[in-house]
């Protein structure tokens, strides 16, 4: 059957977001764990915003002219993300998943990214297996955690809202940390008032971008990523995303009332720096 790769256009959202919200159900009921879209609307909503955005590489795949899945490639910063992919559960298993990624990667590739990086469903054998095979290693295990604001303080850690002033400072940060900047995520987060900053020793020492799913989590140590934590007034979509290595952290989460919901996996294709810190992803890396 004829497969055709083509740039998403802001007609397709509807059809998108509806296969979005199916793909995901049907994985995430077939293994007993909680949908990350809980509704077609919510889908719809986030491949709406992604195909508006010209730091977002969108692509549709239709087959024998039906549209039959999407993916979408982040490149706002010197490291591109991959996701959401997804395929119309109807036509699995006919390589549909394998030309998305191959076209994101090509557009990538063209344009000279670091590295590429993706979140996976570890429970998910098919992804897992795909990403594999196209060079994408894993890096760090990830658990999802939610639960109700903990509301907790760290002695010695003060947390406030990040203002345009500390974006260098946080950017620094992020690259001691990783390697690489991220200063398109950390300005959009000033923008959208939903980062924050922890201060020590009367210093920038961590941030978050926001505390969930779609943010991401830098600190010099683990009580930065504590404070940060305890002191989000909640955890947006499933969560947020915790190294399931970092025992203290994740040992104190689950201490607090916290609960982990599903495990994921960071992989990376390219530059990966073992982090010379804490952290958390979100969920494209």
């Amino acid at each position: 059957m004829k497969l055709n790769i083509r740039n998403a256009e802001s007609s397709d959202a509807p059809v998108l977001g509806r296969i979005c919200y199916e793909a995901f159900y049907k994985i995430s009921d077939e293994h007993n764990f909680p949908a990350d879209f809980p509704t077609p609307e919510v889908g719809i909503g986030l491949i709406s915003s992604l195909i508006e955005r010209n730091d977002v590489y969108s692509v549709v795949a239709e087959l024998e002219g039906k549209i039959v899945g999407s993916n979408f490639l982040w490149k706002g910063n010197s490291v591109a993300g991959v996701g959401p992919i997804t395929i119309d559960p109807g036509v699995q298993n006919r390589s549909v998943g394998r030309s998305l990624m191959d076209e994101v990667l090509l557009h990538a590739q063209m344009r000279g990214f670091l590295s590429v990086r993706l979140v996976q469903a570890a429970y998910h054998n098919r992804s897992l297996s795909l990403y594999s095979k196209l060079g994408f290693k894993v890096d760090e295990p990830l658990s999802t955690i939610q639960g109700t604001a903990i509301n907790k303080t760290i002695d010695g850690y003060h947390v406030r809202e990040m203002t345009d002033d500390d974006v260098e400072d946080c950017d620094q940060l992020c690259s001691r940390v990783h390697g690489h900047t991220r200063i398109r995520d950390i300005r959009d987060a000033v923008d959208q008032k939903t980062g924050t900053v922890v201060e020590s020793d009367n210093r920038i020492s961590g941030y978050s971008t926001t505390v969930g799913y779609f943010g991401h989590t830098v600190g010099e140590s683990n009580n930065d990523i504590k404070a940060l934590i305890g002191a989000a007034r909640e955890f947006p979509g499933p969560g947020f995303l915790l190294p399931t290595r970092n025992f203290e952290v994740l040992s104190w989460c689950l201490e607090n009332g916290l609960r982990i919901v599903q495990p994921l996996n960071l992989m990376s294709r390219g530059f990966y720096q073992v982090p010379r810190g804490a952290f958390m992803p979100s969920i494209l890396f």
